[in-house]
């Protein structure tokens, strides 16, 4: 189980780091294209507002006991996202500051039982209600990277990657999907067997910058060709039989 105190400091952190760079961007600025295909920063921006209001769903769902789901449907979602996006810099700065602290205070509020109720996410799968924290932090970092405006992968913190390579790690030992023999982190302690294919193996940084999209993996080593990485995120194994 993680320290969900050190993942919230962490969360307040990377949050932090988020404000600052959205702060520095113009309306034109947020019209240009993010990192992700069909989005502007503008719609990046917005989908992180949504989703720091959907996660505090989730803790709600913990406190209450009476399911409250992420979304109410992917159209509303989406639509969420569409209505956001265009707004002038400073509107959705705040509208993103502002969702983001009220997530803040519902985790630092919510009663010590809440915490191992079972929530489910969008995908379907539950997971203890802790694991938000988890979930949102992967929001913000690896979002803050597909702004495109300055942070990538390597502004990641030490404590993000060590975590979320040992959970995509753990998924591909599990499922596979990745035509790799070994992974290994040269700076850290994660080193995994998969199958046949061959040995990647690189800084945390780099090795989880590519397994997740945000690099090309010319950081790396390996003897052949690097593979195509899996689609990610994946379905974090700890939590498939909730």
């Amino acid at each position: 189980m993680e320290d969900r105190h050190v993942t919230l400091s962490e969360l307040d952190k990377a949050t932090e780091r988020l404000v600052a760079t959205v702060g520095k961007l113009t309306d034109e600025d947020l019209r240009a294209p993010s990192r992700l295909p069909g989005w502007s920063r503008g719609h990046v921006i917005a989908h992180l507002a949504r989703n720091a209001d959907s996660v505090w769903n989730l803790l709600e769902w913990a406190r209450c006991g009476v399911e409250v789901s992420q979304y109410p449907s992917n159209e509303v979602r989406e639509a969420g996202v569409i209505a956001s996006a265009g707004r002038p810099a400073a509107e959705l700065r705040e509208e993103l500051e502002l969702s983001a602290t009220r997530f803040a205070i519902q985790a630092r509020t919510l009663p010590e039982p809440a915490w191992q109720v079972t929530v489910r996410a969008r995908a379907g799968w539950g997971h203890p209600a802790w694991y938000t924290l988890n979930r949102r932090w992967r929001e913000v970092e690896a979002h803050h990277a597909d702004l495109d405006a300055g942070y990538t992968y390597a502004g990641w913190s030490p404590a993000y990657v060590r975590w979320e390579l040992g959970d995509t790690l753990a998924a591909l030992k599990l499922d596979g999907g990745l035509a790799a023999g070994r992974l290994r982190a040269t700076d850290l302690d994660h080193d995994v067997i998969l199958g046949d294919g061959p040995e990647i193996s690189g800084t945390g940084h780099e090795l989880l910058g590519w397994l997740t999209g945000r690099s090309d993996g010319s950081g790396l080593g390996a003897v052949q060709a690097l593979p195509a990485p899996p689609t990610w995120p994946l379905s974090p194994p700890d939590w498939r039989s909730l």
